[in-house]
């Protein structure tokens, strides 16, 4: 881990900064300093402040602030005496969005455990890995997963396995009722074999009957190992989170939210990205969970005819995605027959939010979709478009309270006004650095506490910043720098164009130029015209060699366009190619 992580809650550079003038009324340049100790702490007082307020609702059931403050303290005092887990042991939680995963989650911190989020898509390869690195003793694990659990077991240091079903807790007869259908109707739960394995229910009615020890903890406590392919690719890595980190990041970014939400009501905020996601853990979890709100948990936002029916029913006052699930949304059925009086906030995280989706967003709900920036490695948030303001398509908008931003060289040197180069941040929400990885920490964060993105970017003269795209994904066409993001935006644009993904491949001639996959709404696009489209909107060394049409693009698990899966399928062919 880094020492250089910074502590201090004033940017540097004072009140000059261009960015300020946006806050809004009543927004700080900088944030106060924190007084919770840790997030367990947070969530004792939101029980105070916000009581039997619904705190999250899910497949029909809900929980209340102090359902959520008392069954997290049940899962602590289990976690404390009856599997002996000490403050700094790590645990895992794989599971989707269910009411069990805020109670896990904040019965684990309040119980002074390293909490690793685990995506519940990984391969058993994949968990077998990042189990390997975090070396937990612990897992909460979905039934629908716990083969997998299963099959690597013998190869990790779990000591403790608790299996949750979908509807554990929901009340009598619908648990029963989701969990049957799960298992035997829709056949969701694969077999597998762990006899010493607890339910969920009956950890939490074993940590009832035990008395709980409050751990000291303090802000520098480290809260989370966040696994992520990092700044620099290579692999997947665990950026070091500490409670600070967290709590402070929410408060820099709830300022502006609070302003253009109100306090006059409970809002009800739609969180349809994964909370084992920096980005929705953050935000939901931890952020619209403080300030109070109604956190609607949407298990699986795939399920558009669901997801629309809940929207329909919920009426939100916000919005939680990414780009291509709003674009998903735009497309299903009765999507733009929903009442969108009350929504006052959409926040499209995760991915850059192309022009397309914003401006068909816009025409159907009638409201903006308000980009803002951040990655793992920052808590994660770094800016947002001012929500109090319409946002300025396409850009990331400013720097958050507290936070400092500059555009750099390889050197690290910062470079002048307008010029593009490496976005490097500071501020509380950095991490501490890499779990285990001091070379790797070394190459992201400076002596003075900068952290490398390794996204490109620039800044206009009022202090926007608009992220141009990934360093180690920037094409070079004989020598000219060509960014993926812009083909892939310039191709949206056209009508009959769902998505797009722009990797580079080799030429004999200029090194390498960009190849387009597109997946395209009908087969009525052809190459021809989707060329003389793109060549009205872009230079001859931008515009693509090759147009693939697919029928769909890799993604993450928010639904970023995996360009790395993409440039591996061309390598492949091109060994296949060669082989035969």
């Amino acid at each position: 881990m880094s020492p250089h992580a910074p502590t201090a809650h004033d940017p540097v550079g004072g009140e000059d900064r261009p960015w300020y003038q946006y806050y809004g009324p009543g927004v700080p340049h900088a944030i106060a300093p924190v007084t919770d100790r840790s997030l367990g702490e947070m969530v004792a007082r939101a029980a105070d402040a916000h009581g039997d307020n619904v705190a999250f609702s899910n497949l029909g059931g809900t929980l209340s602030f102090r359902d959520v403050d008392a069954l997290a303290t049940r899962f602590a005092a289990f976690l404390q005496q009856d599997l002996g887990l000490a403050k700094g042991d790590r645990i895992v939680i794989q599971m989707p969005n269910l009411l069990q995963y805020p109670v896990a989650l904040y019965g684990a911190l309040r119980a002074g455990l390293i909490v690793v989020n685990a995506n519940p898509l990984y391969t058993a390869r994949e968990m077998e890995g990042v189990f390997r690195d975090a070396r937990p003793r612990a897992i909460v694990v979905m039934a629908n997963f716990a083969d997998k659990v299963a099959g690597i077991r013998g190869a990790t240091t779990l000591e403790h396995i608790i299996v949750t079903q979908a509807g554990d807790l929901l009340p009598q007869p619908k648990r029963a009722i989701v969990n049957f259908v799960a298992a035997k109707i829709k056949k969701m739960v694969p077999d597998y074999h762990l006899p010493d394995a607890i339910s969920f229910p009956a950890a939490l009615s074993r940590g009832k009957g035990r008395t709980f020890v409050e751990p000291e903890m303090s802000q520098d406590d480290v809260a989370f190992l966040q696994y992520t392919g990092g700044t620099t690719g290579g692999g997947a890595k665990a950026a070091v989170l500490t409670h600070g980190n967290l709590l402070a990041n929410q408060d820099q970014f709830m300022a502006q939210i609070r302003n253009t939400l109100g306090e006059e009501r409970q809002s009800v905020i739609i969180a349809a990205l994964p909370l084992y996601h920096v980005f929705s853990l953050t935000v939901n979890c931890i952020g619209f969970y403080k300030f109070g709100s109604h956190n609607v948990l949407i298990t699986n936002p795939r399920d558009l005819p669901g997801f629309v029916k809940t929207l329909d029913a919920t009426k939100p006052d916000g919005l939680i995605l990414v780009s291509t699930l709003a674009g998903a949304l735009l497309d299903a059925e009765g999507f733009a027959d929903i009442d969108f009086d009350r929504l006052k906030l959409t926040v499209g995280g995760g991915m850059a939010v192309r022009s397309a989706v914003s401006d068909r967003w816009k025409n159907v709900t009638g409201h903006d979709i308000t980009e803002g920036y951040g990655l793992t490695e920052a808590s994660p948030v770094v800016s947002v478009n001012p929500t109090h303001m319409p946002p300025r398509i396409g850009t990331i908008g400013v720097p958050l309270p507290s936070t400092d931003v500059r555009i750099v060289d390889d050197e690290a040197k910062p470079l002048p006004l307008g010029e593009r180069g490496e976005l490097a941040v500071r501020g509380p929400q950095v991490m501490q650095g890499y779990w285990n990885n001091a070379e790797e920490t070394a190459r992201v964060l400076t002596e003075d506490g900068w952290l490398l993105t390794g996204d490109i970017a620039v800044e206009d003269e009022d202090g926007f910043f608009t992220i141009v795209d990934r360093k180690k994904e920037i094409i070079v066409c004989g020598g000219f720098n060509v960014y993926p993001g812009e083909i892939e935006d310039a191709a949206m644009l056209h009508p009959l164009v769902v998505e797009a993904g722009a990797i580079p491949i080799p030429n004999e001639h200029s090194g390498e130029v960009p190849k387009l996959y597109v997946v395209r709404r009908d087969e009525t696009l052809s190459e021809h015209d989707l060329r003389v489209f793109l060549k009205e909107r872009l230079t001859g060394y931008k515009r693509p060699r090759e147009i693939e049409f697919i029928d769909v693009l890799p993604k993450n698990n928010v639904g970023k366009v995996l360009r790395r899966e993409l440039r591996e399928l061309e390598a492949s062919r091109a060994e296949d190619a060669t082989a035969s």
